[in-house]
Order: C-alpha cells, then structure tokens, then sequence
C-alpha cells in the first residue's frame, strides 16, 4: 500500500492532507473549550449550531464547488482555500462573542466544502492505476482514522503545556503547510470542458449526474447507512459509557479507539479485498452488516443488564469500525468511473454535499432521539436506518454494473462525429457515462 507514496506529487498532496487534518481536529478541540468558556453550560447548544453550520455548508457550498473548479487553475484554487482556513483560525482565538463563532465557522466550513472535494478529484488524475487508486483511498481513510485518534491526544497535550488559545495557532500552521505543500508541485492540467453550460446547469451539472448514474443512486443510499452509523457512535458514545454503562472518561476514548481501529484494520485489508470481490458486494454487504450490528445491540441492551453490557459493546464497535470503512473507501472508485475527466470535480463535489446530507439528518436524529426514548431504542432506529440505506442500494445499484454499456441514439444524424467514432452506427457499446450526449441510463440496464 505504502508504495503509492512513491509517486512524489501524491506524496506532497497525502503530507498536505494530513497535516491539514492534524489541525481540524486540534481546532475541534479548542472550539469547543472557547465555546464553554463563552456559553458555560450552554457550551453544548453552541457546538451544536455551529456542527449545523457546518453541515449546511458543506451541502450548499459542496454542490457549487464543482462548477467553478474548471473554471480557475487547480494549484491555484486549493491554496487559496487553505489560506482563506488559515485566516479564519488566526481569528477564533480574538472572538468574545457566539455570534462571532457562527460567522468564522461558516467561513471556514465553506472553504472546506471547496477544498475536499476539489483535493479528492485531483488524486484520479495523479494515480491512473486502479489499485494505485484503491490504495490511496485506503490510506486517506487511516489518515481520517489517525486524526481522530492522535489529535485529540495531542491537543490534551498542548493545552497542559501552552492553554487551548495556541491550538488554534497548530490549526493555522496546519493550513499554511498544506497550501505550501500543494504549492510544491505542478498539478496535471485539468481536461477542457465538454460542456458550454452557464449559471444554473453549470452549478447543477455534477448532480444531476449523479442522480441519473444508477451506481451513485445506490452509494447516496450507502451515504444514508453511513451517517446513520457515525452518528450514532459519534454523538452517543459518550452517553452510553458515562450514564448507561457508569464509566469514566478513559473508557470513552477506548471505545472511540476500538471504533477507529476497526476502521483503520479495514483500510488496511481493502486493496487486497477488492481485488477478489466487486465493490457491490462490499459496500452492501457491510451496510447490512452496520444494520444488524447496531439493531442487535439495541436489542441486547433492552433485554440484558447493562452491566455486561460494556465488553459486547467494545466488540459491536470494532466490528462497526471495520464495515464504517468498507462502505466509503471504495466511493472514490465509484465516482472515477462514472464520469469523464473534466466532469469529476462536479461529481466529487455532488457525493461531498449529498453525503453531508445525510449526515445533516442523522446528526440530530441520534441526539434528540437518545435524549427522549433511550439507547435501545436509539440504536434500534438508526440499526433501521442503516438497513433501510442498504435495501434501497442493493434495488438502485444493478448486479450487473457494467462500464461498457450496449445503447443506440435515435437522436443523432448518421454522420454525427460521436457515431461514426464508435463505428458500428446508432447501436454500438462503449464506457458509457452520463455526459452531454447520453443524459439517462439505457432502460435495459437499470
């Protein structure tokens, strides 16, 4: 896996990635000791207004984004965002007042909703090679995964040492060094665009066609499976170690490890994974998987004593870290083969904005849910949801996905350059992709 770090322009790009991610999470940290110190016990309302603020971003920026990247140099792009995030965590130590919080964090959330997916459609372009790809998807999710486990270690560090207001000074050095490190290499040129569309289907191009690729149909689904089991263990670990299980502190940083963990193993097995088995198969199978494990243990809490509870828990977490990973390492290889070059960051930036859509749902769903009816049944409905995200899959996402796709265009002359390319006139097969010509999927292979 390690030997995609070979290629020196991804190299570059994997350091700016993850030292930019090394300072998101220390500002995660520091955000929420500056939000108690302004809000006190409110702390909890402000975190949570500003995670909405950062959802809504990222869906509205998120689904712009990709029309203006082929609009501006690449290199140029990216830094530029990065340093518009250093500006903004130069401020976060200055503010005295909440409203200030929303207003940076909104800045700063929408400069991510159009750097990631811009960053993400890059990579295909540097690593051609299919398992070169895999791999490195497979490494952005332990860099992910090592960002949640070491930033916060880090950061407990550093407000022993400094206070957490020099935390945000790790998040701005974090940004600088990512635009320098995208600065020190020369990207590939971006492919002209097919497309002379303007304003509204410009901003809508990579959308719709997501929606009208049937695979991608079936990964927003696997989005909705995904974020219902994030937010469950993201927003309710907490809860279910300090009040139903009686822990401390230290037992919710384990169960958080062993759920990362879990993540990181199937990171690593992956590549290997996916070369005998199609991603289908994977993504929905680990859905399912996510949908009973988190329905089983709704189940066990309501009917055991919750004093045993702890290690079953542990294992449920592992288990769910590994199945987390295999529903959305494969995502980038979906998305490469469901669109030409010069369209792949409208796409990126679609999965990036509906994917947080979910999330923008599942968030609240588990908090409120937990508040009001308890974990059992908390998990029971998010279990459901998740279950509900891989049925809908599995009927959205044909068996029989192929990328060379027979189809016939009633529409076109004889000599139109597109048929007399394919050669075999009206009827003939190719890689077929939703693009200027073909605007839905034949009938026969939905």
């Amino acid at each position: 896996m390690l030997g995609v770090l070979g290629n020196r322009i991804y190299r570059h790009l994997f350091a700016a990635q993850v030292v930019a991610l090394v300072g998101t999470g220390l500002m995660t940290v520091a955000l929420a000791l500056l939000a108690y110190d302004l809000a006190g016990e409110n702390a909890g309302a402000v975190l949570g207004t500003a995670l909405a603020i950062k959802m809504g971003a990222y869906v509205v920026v998120g689904l712009l984004a990709g029309s203006v990247v082929n609009l501006v140099p690449r290199r140029a792009f990216l830094v530029s965002l990065d340093l518009v995030r250093a500006s903004v965590a130069v401020a976060l130590p200055f503010v005295d007042e909440i409203w200030q919080i929303y207003v940076l964090i909104a800045l700063l959330q929408s400069a991510s909703a159009a750097f990631t997916p811009t960053f993400q459609a890059t990579i295909p372009d540097i690593l051609p090679d299919e398992r070169d790809y895999t791999n490195a998807l497979s490494l952005s999710r332990i860099a992910y995964d090592l960002e949640n486990l070491l930033s916060p270690m880090l950061a407990a560090a550093l407000v022993a040492l400094v206070g957490y207001h020099w935390l945000f000074g790790g998040t701005v050095f974090g940004f600088l060094a990512s635009a320098a490190l995208v600065l020190s290499v020369v990207l590939p040129s971006r492919a002209p665009s097919v497309a002379a569309e303007t304003g509204l289907r410009r901003m809508t191009r990579g959308s719709r066609i997501y929606l009208a690729t049937p695979r991608l149909r079936g990964l927003l689904a696997l989005n909705l499976a995904v974020a219902a089991a994030g937010a469950m263990i993201i927003v309710n670990t907490v809860v279910l170690v300090r009040t139903n299980f009686g822990l401390g502190e230290t037992d919710v940083a384990v169960a958080l490890a062993v759920f990362g963990g879990g993540s990181m193993l199937a990171a690593l097995a992956l590549p290997r994974l996916l070369d005998a088995l199609d991603d289908r198969s994977v993504m929905t199978g680990s859905a399912v998987a996510v949908a009973v494990l988190l329905c089983g243990l709704g189940g066990v809490m309501a009917a055991g004593d919750a004093r045993y509870m702890w290690p079953v828990m542990l294992v449920v977490w592992g288990a769910a870290g590994i199945f987390y990973s295999a529903m959305q390492v494969p995502t980038g290889r979906l998305l490469r083969r469901s669109a030409h070059e010069e369209d792949r960051p409208a796409i990126f930036s679609a999965q990036f904005a509906l994917s947080h859509a979910c999330w923008l749902a599942t968030y609240p769903l588990a908090g409120w849910l937990g508040a009001v009816a308890g974990m059992p049944a908390t998990l029971a409905v998010l279990g459901a949801v998740a279950g509900v995200g891989a049925c809908a899959a599995m009927m959205l996402w044909p068996r029989d996905d192929r990328e060379t796709v027979p189809h016939h265009h009633p529409e076109l002359p004889p000599h139109h350059p597109h048929l007399q390319e394919a050669g075999t006139g009206a009827f003939h097969a190719h890689r077929y992709v939703i693009d200027d010509l073909h605007h839905r999927w034949p009938p026969a292979t939905r």
